[in-house]
């Protein structure tokens, strides 16, 4: 079972160029700072703006550092099928051990329709399938029973939620019966989650303080809620900050900071404004991570 701090990894660009060398770096202190597993491009990874090509460089650069000390989940979701189809096969090849799929957004299918994509994917491919719902990105929600429906495959493994709906995990664990992933896609609700039943958080904040997120899942998969809590306070701020512009534009400067990577991102994803990047700075200096 995948569970955790799964940092959704960023892909750091050297002029129009990936950074190879960026990412393979990134790779290492993911693991070293304690993250729990890799996820590679992401909405973070800026998968809308990589070509076929470098989507699968980057999760066979990722697999390939990794080298099964943690799990890959590689992100190979579309609104198209036979593309996910297409990157859910690449993942494979590459040596990842998962892979994430979104809702159709844009064609905005219903229930039966998410269902028959999600059943689409999972018969012509052979990884497992975490399940992303994110309505505020995809327009459609995916509904407790159409999740069930789907647990049915036996692939499809679990879910990253990121709906801000605390209730999810609840009615979903009333009628998904099965070994099952849950797991936050916000890390602001990643306690509160864990407490309804999750496991673990898709992360974007352990891009910039891993061996935090990673000790924050460590306390609630122990129990250790009143722990958990207590560091869930010193992380909002952080969690809050690095959203004021459109991500990944605010961790991508966070690792910077660090001397990581770059701030580079692709177009429409524009820099910061300078009051952004002062109240980024701030906090990580808070935090003690600069």
């Amino acid at each position: 079972m995948f569970r955790g701090s799964l940092v959704a990894l960023l892909t750091p660009f050297d002029g129009t160029r990936i950074d190879e060398p960026a990412l393979r770096r990134l790779v290492d202190w993911h693991i070293a700072e304690g993250t729990h597993g890799l996820v590679p491009v992401g909405t973070t990874g800026e998968s809308p703006t990589l070509t076929h090509d470098e989507h699968c460089r980057v999760i066979e650069i990722v697999a390939e550092q990794a080298a099964g000390r943690v799990p890959v989940i590689a992100g190979a979701g579309s609104n198209n099928p036979v593309e996910a189809i297409e990157y859910s096969n690449c993942a494979q090849r590459v040596g990842a051990n998962a892979t994430l799929h979104v809702a159709g957004y844009y064609n905005r299918p219903n229930q039966d329709g998410l269902y028959a994509h999600f059943k689409m994917l999972h018969d012509a491919t052979e990884l497992p399938i975490i399940v992303y719902n994110i309505p505020p990105r995809a327009v459609v929600d995916i509904k407790p029973e159409t999740l069930a429906r789907m647990a049915e495959l036996p692939r499809i493994v679990g879910v990253k939620d990121a709906t801000g709906d605390l209730l999810r995990p609840w009615s979903e664990r009333q009628v998904i019966k099965k070994p099952f992933a849950w797991l936050s896609g916000e890390d602001g609700t990643a306690v509160a989650y864990n407490v309804g039943g999750g496991q673990g958080c898709i992360s974007v904040t352990a891009n910039v303080a891993p061996r935090l997120c990673a000790q924050l899942q460590e306390f609630t998969l122990a129990g250790k809620w009143e722990e958990a809590r207590a560091l869930q306070d010193k992380l909002l701020p952080l969690h809050q900050v690095l959203f004021l512009e459109p991500n990944p534009a605010g961790p991508k400067y966070a690792l910077s900071l660090l001397g990581m990577a770059s701030e580079e991102c692709r177009i429409p994803v524009v820099p910061l404004q300078e009051t952004t990047k002062a109240q980024i700075r701030r906090v990580m200096e808070e935090l003690e991570l600069i």
